[in-house]
């Protein structure tokens, strides 16, 4: 299981990019659904040419054969655990500081428990309160960032970012139980192929691509700036290619509902992570003994679920 936490852990850290960038764009006044469509059309080429460089023309022919056989499936999962949860993110990011949405969106480890539970997965009460000593270290080191009370931000961003971490957890259930037998209305999917991470993304990469289309049509927004595109590239290969992959790769090694629930718990060292780059990057002051408490607490919570694995 040790290996299955540390590529959580390295998604964590490609997935911290997410929020600074995120609010970059917004503060130079890129429109949040650029930064949120751009994302995905970005990746589905990136994608696509990794199967193929990978696993040649017979790997992009399988991966589209699997959306094919289940079309309403990827894309039910795709707009829900791509969709609905960037959408979430970058919304957010409009009305609120990076560190709100880095903080709120830590929700999404609490939110797990509930995904599974509405799927028909039990997860152990030990496992419950690991993820319950993770959260606090997170609540505790941004309780030390944040300053007044006055600076939390707009509650607009904290609805989007709190959806998103609904979303999140169960667009990503969703393809665990089609890979592991099924149930219900979701459908078996019994292809090794889906253990990879990286065909997973690219069918709910295509999956979300009908959400998008009719949030365009909807909002319409100005065009975006070649600011902006750049830096949505960014986020696409570092969030949304290489974070995304890695993560569906350790949630695929998870054999049980404990298991999951502590890969989605890797999630809370994104704020570690991104406290980490502004000290190193930006100069910004070390945490101090609040802060540091709240990072022992959740590097604590991840290795108690290591060791105590059932």
């Amino acid at each position: 299981m040790a290996r299955t936490i540390l590529l959580g852990a390295l998604a964590a850290l490609f997935f911290s990019a997410t929020f600074i960038l995120n609010r970059a764009m917004s503060l130079e006044g890129g429109h949040w659904l650029w930064s949120a469509s751009l994302r995905y059309a970005f990746m589905l080429p990136i994608l696509l040419l990794w199967t193929l460089a990978s696993g040649g023309p017979r790997a992009v022919t399988e991966a589209l054969r699997l959306f094919g056989r289940n079309p309403l499936f990827w894309t039910l999962a795709g707009s829900v655990g791509f969709g609905v949860f960037y959408a979430g993110v970058t919304l957010a990011a409009a009305y609120s500081p990076g560190w709100v949405t880095a903080t709120t969106w830590q929700a999404t480890i609490l939110a797990t428990p509930l995904v599974l539970a509405a799927l028909g997965r039990r997860v152990p009460k030990k496992g419950l309160a690991f993820t319950g000593a993770i959260f606090a270290g997170i609540v505790l080191v941004n309780v030390e960032q944040a300053g007044p009370l006055a600076d939390v931000g707009n509650l607009w961003g904290v609805a989007a970012v709190l959806t998103a971490a609904l979303a999140y957890p169960l667009g990503n259930q969703l393809v665990w139980e089609a890979r592991h037998g099924g149930k219900g209305r979701i459908p078996r999917i019994d292809q090794p192929s889906l253990d990879a991470g990286r065909t997973p993304t690219l069918l709910l990469t295509i999956g979300s691509i009908p959400f998008w289309l009719v949030l365009m049509a909807v909002i319409q927004p100005p065009p975006p700036s070649p600011g902006q595109v750049i830096q949505t590239g960014l986020v696409a290969l570092s969030a949304g290619v290489i974070a995304t992959t890695l993560f569906l790769r350790a949630r695929s090694r998870a054999k049980n509902a404990y298991e999951l629930a502590a890969v989605d718990a890797t999630q809370a060292l994104e704020v570690v992570f991104c406290l980490a780059g502004e000290t190193l990057i930006l100069a910004a002051p070390l945490p101090g003994p609040l802060g540091a408490a709240g990072i022992a607490l959740a590097v604590g919570g991840l290795v108690l679920y290591v060791c105590r694995q059932v």
